[in-house]
């Protein structure tokens, strides 16, 4: 599959990307450089769907409903930046019906597809990380491990086996057998 387009000196805006027509392709923009990727594979939207579903309840289950989310939704942050996390967690306080308040990310996801390895990786985790985003889990599902990325980490955690999450300090940990998520995947 090919790498996505990422532009080469052309800054875009956020209201030019949304005005981009729906054809298919996801296009996102980090500091004014746009990343276009085709659409996801099965692989990719069973996984996202698996973490979706296990994040949701967690978070039913502490009283904290429609605080998960899953792409398409622009989170922006200035004019130059507006990214479609795979699934994401925000505070109660942000949840509107303008995308626009979702600011405060306690919980990024992203499943690698062979097309966006740079964006997720390199593009888009610095971009976490500079805004201050709880956790950002990368899931490789070809190779069955996640990386758990926090604010100030200068590498990731590897997970291959059971990933803990707790949306705040005194709640209690979230536990997902990656075994269990990785199992259901079409082949």
């Amino acid at each position: 599959m090919a790498m996505p387009a990422i532009s080469s000196g052309r800054r875009y805006t956020v209201a030019e990307v949304l005005a981009f027509p729906a054809d298919g392709n996801r296009y996102e923009v980090v500091h004014g450089e746009l990343l276009v990727t085709p659409a996801p594979r099965a692989l990719h939207q069973c996984v996202a769907g698996q973490l979706y579903r296990r994040l949701g309840d967690y978070l039913d289950g502490l009283g904290w409903p429609a605080t998960v989310w899953y792409s398409p939704a622009d989170i922006t942050w200035d004019d130059e930046t507006a990214v479609q996390p795979d699934v994401f967690v925000v505070p109660p306080e942000d949840v509107s019906a303008d995308w626009r308040t979702y600011k405060h990310l306690l919980l990024a996801v992203e499943v690698l597809s062979p097309s966006a390895t740079l964006g997720v990786r390199v593009v888009k985790r610095r971009l976490y990380q500079a805004q201050r985003v709880g956790t950002y889990w990368i899931v490789d599902a070809d190779r069955r491990l996640v990386e758990v990325w926090h604010p100030d980490d200068e590498a990731p955690e590897i997970v291959m086996d059971v990933l803990r999450w707790q949306v705040v300090p005194e709640a209690p940990v979230l536990e997902i057998s990656l075994k269990d998520v990785f199992e259901v995947l079409p082949r």
